[in-house]
C-alpha cells in the first residue's frame, strides 16, 4: 500500500468501507474494483414502496487521478436507466453534487446514497423534457456539461 497514490489509498480504504457496510440495496463489483481502481460498477436496486422498487441499475464511477479533490464521474449504465426527470436516457445524472458541489468529505457512499434519495422522492416517470436534445449534443462525460439546477422537488 506504500506505493500507491493518495488517490488510490483513498479508493481503497472506500471500497473496504462499501463492501463491510453497503448502504441498503447497494452493492460494489469488489472483483472489478480491485482489479482497476479507477473505474467502479456499483448495483442499486429502487428502495422499497418507491416507483423504482424491484427495479435493479448500474452505476458506473471513473476516478481522476485527482480524486477526492476532483468528483468522479458518475452514469448510469446498462439496460435499465431509471427514467427521472433528472436522469437522461444516456445514464447522464443531473445532480449537483457531481459537479460544483462536489466536496472531497463526500464518498462514493455518499453519491450513491444521493442517487437513492434522489430516485425515491420522484413522484412521477419521466425523462428530462430537453432529453432527446442534450443525449443528441451532450459531451460524452457528463461532468463536462454545465448543468442548470433549477429543480430540487423531484
Amino acid at each position: 500500500m506504500a506505493s500507491m497514490s493518495p488517490s488510490e489509498r483513498r479508493l481503497q480504504k472506500e471500497l473496504m468501507s462499501l463492501m463491510k457496510e453497503p448502504p441498503p440495496g447497494v452493492t460494489v463489483d469488489a472483483e472489478g474494483a480491485g482489479q482497476n481502481l479507477t473505474q467502479w460498477i456499483i448495483n442499486m436496486e429502487g428502495a422499497s414502496g418507491t416507483l423504482y422498487e424491484g427495479e435493479q441499475f448500474q452505476l458506473q464511477f471513473k476516478f481522476s487521478p485527482k480524486y477526492p479533490f476532483d468528483s468522479p464521474e458518475v452514469t448510469f449504465i446498462g439496460p435499465n436507466i431509471p427514467v427521472h426527470p433528472h436522469v437522461y436516457s444516456n445514464g447522464h445524472i443531473c445532480l449537483s453534487i457531481l459537479t460544483e458541489d462536489w466536496s472531497p468529505a463526500l464518498s462514493v457512499q455518499s453519491v450513491c446514497l444521493s442517487i437513492v434519495s434522489m430516485l425515491s422522492s420522484c413522484k412521477e416517470k419521466k425523462r428530462p423534457p430537453d432529453n432527446s436534445f442534450y443525449v443528441k449534443t451532450c459531451n460524452k462525460n457528463p461532468k463536462k456539461t454545465k448543468w442548470w439546477y433549477h429543480d430540487d422537488s423531484v
